[in-house]
């Protein structure tokens, strides 16, 4: 049995792009033939897969899975928007969304868990890589759960049941028949969907987010050349404002375009402990295509 040096680990690594453990299983199998070790790669699918890694995934699917008391919602991105039709990548995408329900929302926890025929969740990734031919990833997961109450879904755009392109989840705690709750739950799901709160209530507002809009406020409130007391308390009115914009409790009901949504809430006589907006997509900067320069490429001009 050959060594299986760290140096020989790194060579594999950077011939193929495959993932650290996997050249250094590839190896193990090998015996430490590195070009045979390549091949063993290439039939599993891990050095096409790997290669395919560093493109830019900002398509695919939201995910959610309900059980008692807790729901799980999970981000899967692929390249393209056809990939996300797939019925293998959709029900992956449903069952990582289970599996995040069963182990919690940890990507590594999620990535090691089962998934099938031996695999476990990355394996499976990276096969789907290889088949498919485009780069995958779980890009985020988030469970919530009530100790009494429901954590309720809502998916706007929705491919099929749970699946879709915008993905809220909100916990509704307290007493009350589950259905009621439920109805209650969908309808903040869709408040939330249509106006992208930043935080549930004032106290969880980003501190350097309200910080820097206090500063642009006050700026802005200097120039009117007004004395310092006025300026305060322009400043303090406009901080009233920019909480109604992104704190979901302070927000207008969507619903009824005259109530708070803390007031809704109350009337019920629950509580909205938690939500979380998953938008497929949001925060990846994806490349702009250069249409003439890709057609300039493929003629080799």
């Amino acid at each position: 049995m050959a060594a299986i040096t760290a140096a020989l680990v790194k060579d594999l690594r950077e011939k193929t792009g495959a993932g650290m453990m996997d050249c250094k299983k590839a190896l193990v199998e090998t015996d430490g033939d590195i070009e045979i070790a390549i091949d063993w790669l290439r039939k599993k699918g891990l050095a096409a897969a790997a290669k395919k890694s560093g493109r830019v995934a900002a398509e695919g699917l939201v995910g959610v899975a309900s059980a008692a008391n807790k729901a799980a919602i999970v981000e899967v991105n692929a390249e393209t928007d056809f990939v996300a039709r797939n019925e293998t990548f959709q029900d992956f995408v449903a069952r990582v969304a289970q599996i995040a329900l069963d182990v919690g929302d940890d990507i590594e926890a999620i990535s090691a868990a089962p998934f099938a025929d031996g695999r476990t969740v990355a394996e499976q990734l990276t096969h789907m890589v290889a088949t498919i031919g485009e780069n995958m990833t779980i890009r985020r997961a988030k469970v919530l759960t009530v100790k009494q109450g429901v954590v309720a879904s809502y998916m706007h755009q929705a491919l099929k049941p749970g699946l879709g392109k915008i993905g809220v989840l909100a916990a509704i705690e307290g007493p009350g028949e589950l259905a009621t709750l439920e109805t209650l739950g969908r309808q903040v799901g869709m408040h939330v969907a249509a106006t992208r709160p930043d935080a549930l209530d004032v106290d969880a507002v980003d501190p350097a987010a309200l910080e820097r809009e206090r500063a642009v406020l006050s700026e802005q409130a200097r120039a009117s050349g007004k004395p310092e007391a006025i300026i305060e308390k322009m400043v303090e009115g406009r901080i009233r404002k920019y909480y109604e914009e992104v704190v979901l409790l302070e927000q207008v009901w969507v619903h009824d375009g005259e109530s708070r949504v803390r007031a809704v809430v109350k009337k019920a006589g629950v509580s909205l402990t938690g939500f979380v907006r998953f938008q497929l997509g949001e925060g990846i900067e994806k490349p702009k295509d250069d249409f003439a320069a890709e057609v300039a490429a493929t003629a080799g001009v």
